[in-house]
């Protein structure tokens, strides 16, 4: 990931000098436009604050944060995830038109997280299963966790930014995070059977279930909407 994020910071960094010693400048005093927005979406919310140094080119910084829960089913046990976004990033922004038309690449400071809990129920035969083994609800008690990513993520998106010029504008963007597999940690029961070797190993199994939901997603969507003021 380190390679791809390198590639498409230097790719993007090259193409931006090229364009930039053709282009005339942004604004009549040569300056270029400085930009202020508030974004929403997959990310999270937060600000983005941008500098389009010509109609060709512009650089971008961003903080998103945002808390969501969910419930989710692995083999017969239903678990809340707390999903906690916050991740940082600067992007490169190529207008191969010199217009609205963005290409953008970067990288995102990732501390996005899930923490997840259950407390199953026994079923009709008064057990719960834990990794393909059967225990009763007062051996499992609560099981609990968290689930993180790579804390540095390559980013690539498309997107549309209005005119360069003063003003109003209205931003959107799709593409990935690069983020790779979330991991999950610190796998444990509150139960009475916490400290029983046999249980330990069935928990891990149930641990290994859940990893192998995850692994399955290896890259997040981006798909972010605001509204900004370019001065």
């Amino acid at each position: 990931m380190k390679t791809i994020g390198w590639f498409i910071t230097a790719g993007a960094a090259a193409l931006s000098g090229q364009v930039a010693a053709q282009d005339a400048p942004a604004t009549a005093s040569g300056r270029g436009v400085v930009s202020a927005a508030v974004t929403a979406g997959t990310l999270g919310i937060g600000p983005d604050v941008g500098f389009r140094f010509s109609d060709h080119v512009g650089v971008r910084g961003s903080a998103t944060f945002l808390g969501v829960s969910s419930d989710f089913d692995s083999d017969d046990i239903t678990y809340r995830g707390k999903l906690k976004l916050k991740s940082f990033g600067a992007m490169v922004d190529v207008f191969p038109f010199g217009g609205a038309f963005r290409i953008s690449g970067g990288a995102r400071i990732n501390r996005n997280r899930v923490n997840v809990s259950a407390t199953p129920s026994a079923d009709s035969t008064g057990t719960v299963t834990v990794g393909d083994e059967e225990f009763t609800a007062a051996q499992v008690g609560t099981l609990t966790g968290r689930a993180t990513v790579k804390k540095f993520a390559p980013a690539l998106t498309l997107g549309w930014a209005g005119k360069n010029r003063p003003g109003f504008f209205f931003m959107a963007e799709g593409g990935v995070l690069f983020q790779g597999a979330a991991r999950l940690r610190d796998f444990r029961a509150s139960g009475s059977a916490s400290t029983s070797a046999q249980f330990n190993a069935a928990l891990e199994r149930e641990r290994r279930d859940l990893q192998d939901d995850v692994d399955k997603v290896k890259v997040y969507p981006i798909l972010q909407i605001g509204i900004g003021y370019r001065f």
